[in-house]
């Protein structure tokens, strides 16, 4: 399976411009409650869509679900992109980034990445992604490379977090409160990232209670709980 086109001549591949993150009929439930009916919606390459809704409505048990991390009580998710077909699951193609920034306190940054790396390159045919320090440069922590991360505030634990999103490219970004932490020079930053992962055909859904500079993006509201 392939999440990335090759082109000639550029530096880094590009993501399939025909990429689709499609949800159907889906129905998702939290502790035996339902939290989801008949939930149904479409992001393509380019696209952004963010997810808001009152605590306990069920966003981060949406994401979860995109991510191939909880069973939908009934309905379906697919990811089809050209060499994609539409049983792989869409966790194969995507990054998830959830409330836990993933990372071994005992290792660094650059550790950490190093793993990640390795990990989340398997299943994703072709080249692409950044090195543990070039990741670090994209979110300004290259100087806490070799620092334990156990070490590092809670700003600079999701820096490291969001520098995986850069170490092995996948096109479908999933975030569940990406900002959280980070001061205003890095919420800056990961505006920009998004909009240059949308500019070369990738898909963001992100949930989130402010505001993330996503332009045109979507949105989605889901209920009280």
């Amino acid at each position: 399976m392939r999440c990335l086109r090759e082109t000639p001549g550029a530096i880094l591949p590009v993501f399939p411009p025909s990429a689709l993150l499609r949800v159907e009929n889906l129905a998702l439930a939290r502790g035996g409650r339902r939290l989801t009916d008949d939930l149904s919606f479409e992001v393509r390459s380019g696209e952004a869509l963010v997810v808001t809704g009152p605590n306990g409505a069920g966003k981060s048990t949406l994401l979860r679900a995109l991510a191939g991390l909880l069973a939908p009580v009934s309905g379906r998710i697919s990811f089809t992109a050209p060499g994609v077909s539409a049983d792989d699951p869409p966790a194969l193609c995507a990054h998830y980034l959830g409330h836990s920034d993933a990372l071994k306190s005992a290792l660094t940054a650059r550790e950490n990445l190093a793993f990640w790396s390795a990990a989340l390159r398997v299943g994703t045919a072709g080249p692409g992604g950044l090195s543990p320090l070039e990741a670090l440069e994209q979110v300004d922590l290259q100087h806490g490379a070799d620092l334990p991360v156990g070490w590092l505030s809670a700003g600079q634990k999701r820096r490291v977090a969001l520098a995986r999103l850069f170490v092995a490219r996948r096109p479908l970004w999933i975030l569940d409160e990406p900002a959280t932490a980070l001061d205003g020079g890095s919420q800056l930053r990961l505006a920009a990232a998004m909009a240059r992962h949308r500019a070369e055909g990738g898909l963001v859904v992100a949930a989130t209670h402010a505001p993330l500079g996503l332009e045109g993006a979507g949105e989605l509201r889901l209920g009280a709980p």
